[in-house]
């Protein structure tokens, strides 16, 4: 077979893998793999052909999450084109990257600055996006706690690395020229991160288990006012439901933006609730919409049986221009509160993290497709930084998962007029290394990532690798 040949079945292989193995209900095997063919494919063909096959092969994989981008009402079409071929740009130049340092006879430095290069851009996208970032590789492996515990002392940084760092070490163990002792580094390297994630242990967590309920709706309703009837309805349906909740619920989430309320029609709410949560004996969190003198907030309002109520402020709402946004952390005690998109963001997690909370209720709204993806960004936010989290979600998944990534229960919503998830969740840690440290290791990524080009385009006394077929 020719080089345009092996070019087709490269992307092709790659472009499958990557729609089976990434996007809104992936294969976590398979994303392993995907970038495999087009990286073994980069060093035996043209400079331009890697890159586009690699571009294509990404951008074709992707092609399950188009419709989602396509109809979000939380992404903008622009942006979403912009995700869409920014990263499979991005793609391509780590591709493009690897492909100059291996044909320079570097293939270990090429198996290390190709998903550095990768992972840091990433963290720099996440620091400039107004939505954060959901839907990458290190989310491939949010049901797998054995890989997604590393994410404690890196970050989801590391497992993003990991993931594209395997097949790029074994594909430059397999690629033409390189120096022997490269190809062997390479693949004890690899030997030893995945030895690792089989052998490193994590201990159980300390704290005892809090019986946690989730309860959304089959249909999602934004922000119904509670001082019409149909506001005080949806309160009634909500009383009766965390009325026939298994004994020993301790707590009880609702989803975001249940409610819309402002200062005269908030104490009708809060009553209501007190009420049902002194019945109980539990604590009611709901999401509603605000109207403050200090302006509209997105918040979570928990509700204890006896005390005044807390209020967490959303600290990320996107690009929505009437909603203010918070920055403080709120517990009830000791439980930590957050929104929704907070967990596409290091902080408030981080700070979570840092204060030692072990538990963090969080009330969501998602769009059908995506409620698994984001259910499981946010536990991967509960895995960096020590907390167990409750993701009650309207059109999404409701999910309950501890603080080393186990999911405990889940249920996607609009199977009847609610959906109740229960489960005991243990309290995690908190303070991991990755609550300490911070992203030391998208840092460290840049790093490798500059040293990797510094490297590859260096002038050396070694002549590139010559390609021909046969080495296809």
């Amino acid at each position: 077979m020719n080089k345009l040949g092996w070019a087709v079945v490269a992307t092709v292989a790659s472009a499958v893998l990557f729609f089976f193995g990434t996007g809104l209900d992936p294969v976590p095997e398979l994303a392993w793999l995907a970038p495999l063919p087009i990286l073994l494919l980069a060093p035996r063909v043209p400079g331009a052909a890697a890159l586009g096959c690699a571009f294509l092969a990404y951008l074709a994989g992707s092609a399950g999450t188009w419709s989602y981008f396509w109809h979000s009402l939380a992404v903008p079409r622009p942006a979403a084109i912009a995700i869409l071929a920014g990263s499979a740009l991005l793609f391509a130049l780590s591709v493009g990257l690897f492909r100059l340092l291996v044909r320079r006879r570097h293939g270990l430095v090429a198996a290390f600055a190709a998903p550095a290069l990768w992972t840091v851009a990433l963290y720099v996208v996440s620091l400039l996006n107004p939505t954060g970032l959901m839907g990458t590789l290190m989310t491939t492996q949010a049901d797998q706690p054995d890989v997604l515990r590393i994410a404690a002392v890196t970050g989801g940084w590391g497992v993003e690395f990991l993931v594209l760092f395997v097949p790029a070490a074994v594909a430059a163990a397999l690629a033409p020229g390189v120096r022997a002792r490269s190809r062997t580094a390479g693949l004890v390297a690899v030997a030893a991160a995945l030895g690792a994630l089989v052998f490193w242990t994590v201990p159980a967590p300390a704290g005892p288990s809090t019986r946690i309920a989730l309860v959304a709706p089959g249909q999602s309703r934004w922000a119904v006012d509670v001082a019409t009837p149909d506001g005080q309805a949806l309160v009634q349906s909500y009383v009766d439901q965390i009325r026939r909740l298994p004994d020993g619920v301790q707590a009880v989430v609702l989803p975001e933006a249940a409610f819309a309320v402002d200062e005269a029609s908030r104490p009708r709410l809060v009553d209501a609730f007190t009420d049902i949560a002194r019945v109980r004996g539990l604590d009611v969190v709901t999401g509603v919409l605000d109207t403050t003198p200090e302006g509209r907030f997105n918040a979570a309002l928990a509700i204890p049986p006896s005390g005044a109520p807390v209020e967490y402020r959303k600290w990320h709402n996107g690009d929505s221009k009437n909603i203010a946004s918070g920055t403080g952390l709120a517990h009830l005690a000791g439980i930590g509160l957050m929104v929704c998109m907070d967990v596409n963001f290091a902080d408030p997690g981080g700070e979570y993290g840092e204060a030692g909370t072990g538990l963090v209720l969080i009330p969501a709204s998602d769009e059908d497709a995506d409620g698994w993806e984001h259910s499981r960004t946010a536990l991967i936010r509960g895995v960096e930084n020590g907390f167990s989290v409750a993701w009650s979600a309207a059109r999404g998944t409701p999910m309950l998962s501890d603080a080393q990534g186990h999911v405990l229960a889940d249920a996607h919503t609009g199977g009847g007029p609610f959906t109740v998830v229960v489960a005991d969740v243990p309290i995690g840690p908190g303070k991991t290394p990755y609550a300490r440290f911070g992203d030391w290791f998208a840092w460290l990524c840049g790093l490798v990532a500059v040293a990797g080009i510094v490297v590859g385009t260096r002038k050396t006394s070694l002549s590139p690798v010559t390609t021909n077929t046969r080495h296809l």
